[in-house]
């Protein structure tokens, strides 16, 4: 997924909003795409389009410890390894 570009991840995000997605410990929630941040339904946190996009020169990931520094890290995993996301990539 690290050679796709952001806009073309963030699209499949924005298509699966209200969907539930599961945390790499089993946690599930849904989440919203407001001005260019996902919003998780399960905490207040707004996690920023530019995180998404540092964590995909990552990717792919085993688990959340690279990804540490970013905002809500254990979210951004579950967003980004879920099928949906990732499709072939």
């Amino acid at each position: 997924m690290s050679r796709v570009d952001i806009d073309s991840v963030w699209q499949r995000i924005e298509a699966n909003a209200g969907q539930e997605f599961r945390q790499i410990r089993g946690k599930v929630f849904q989440y919203s795409v407001e001005i260019e941040h996902v919003i998780p339904d399960t905490t207040r946190q707004q996690i920023p389009k530019s995180h998404f996009e540092r964590a995909l020169q990552l990717v792919p990931l085993q688990d959340t410890t690279g990804i540490q520094s970013l905002r809500d890290p254990s979210y951004i995993f579950a967003i980004l390894m879920d099928n949906r996301i990732r499709q072939t990539d």
